[in-house]
């Protein structure tokens, strides 16, 4: 039976005073020492046109970077702060001021789940790049090349247990996995707690559902979440998933493998592809030219493991 329902956006939200909760048990556990030292600057190796860009902040942007290592999460991160602030400086050039969001009408956003800032650099480069459509020869052999791979969208139905913390508050980040590891290593010693844990321990309103986010595609709650969910198995993740809101403890309940496509349904996917490809190639292709005009200096301590 399909029960396949219309698409909806899932949120994934935390209560109200979550985050201040976590805070404060962090305070309460670690206390303030007036005889502690005061932390020294955090180290600065990056700067875009003498801009500095300090390890603390790619610290903080690394959380929203899964890699397979931290070397990569972290050049992931440095890539995304460099980026902002070229577009920054261009903006500022040009005499640009990107629309914030909350200006925004709601028909007009894209709900992806992205910040303030990825909205000004999708704004600035959707006015200033332009690239090519795919014409109708070039849809017609990808397809043949690649029907194999065409199919409707995957689903998966999950459970999960979110661990709340601020994306720029590391202890409390450090303390929701380690939270998260400890219910990780119960479950896998009595699976079948995992209704009775979420209602105890999670800081979304699915606990009430017992962590149930039911069936989701691609699209459906942040790409952070997605990117993750899809690349694991049916059963308890090993790990805790990470995201913007904390970390989860996440089981797959199902997966279902979506139907081949037919060349007519096929179709505005592979142009889609197709122009999405382009437009990063243009992207590309602008983002150096970008780097020209405002130096970018001490990448070669990014690229190299600390």
């Amino acid at each position: 039976m399909d029960d396949r329902r219309t698409r909806r956006e899932i949120p994934i939200v935390m209560d109200p005073g979550a985050l201040s909760d976590a805070a404060q048990a962090h305070q309460h556990a670690h206390g303030d020492d007036p005889s502690a030292p005061l932390p020294g600057p955090a180290p600065v190796w990056l700067h875009v046109a003498g801009r500095p860009i300090s390890e603390a902040e790619i610290a903080r942007e690394m959380q929203m970077h899964r890699a397979a290592t931290p070397q990569e999460a972290r050049e992931a991160a440095a890539t995304t702060l460099v980026i902002r602030e070229l577009v920054r400086l261009e903006c500022q050039r040009i005499g640009l001021v990107p629309e914030p969001r909350d200006n925004m009408p709601q028909d007009s956003m894209p709900d992806t789940g992205e910040t303030d800032d990825e909205a000004m650099v999708r704004q600035f480069l959707d006015r200033e790049v332009e690239s090519p459509t795919p014409d109708d020869a070039a849809v017609s052999r990808y397809f043949e090349a690649n029907h194999d791979r065409l199919h409707h969208p995957h689903r998966t139905n999950v459970d999960h247990i979110l661990l709340a913390a601020a994306p720029d508050d590391i202890a409390s980040r450090l303390s929701a996995r380690e939270q998260g590891e400890s219910l990780l290593a119960r479950l896998r010693e009595e699976p079948g707690r995992f209704e009775e844990f979420a209602p105890l321990h999670s800081a979304c309103p699915s606990r009430e559902q017992g962590g149930s986010l039911g069936w989701i595609e691609r699209g459906d709650t942040v790409p952070e979440f997605e990117r993750q969910i899809f690349m694991l198995r049916e059963g308890l993740a090993g790990l805790t998933v990470e995201t913007r809101y904390g970390h989860h403890v996440v089981r797959v309940v199902a997966f279902e493998r979506g139907a081949p496509l037919s060349f007519e349904e096929a179709v505005p996917v592979v142009s889609a592809y197709l122009e999405t490809q382009a437009r990063q190639n243009a992207i590309h292709d602008y983002l150096q030219g970008l780097r020209e005009r405002y130096p970018v200096q001490g990448w070669e301590h990014i690229a190299q493991p600390h």
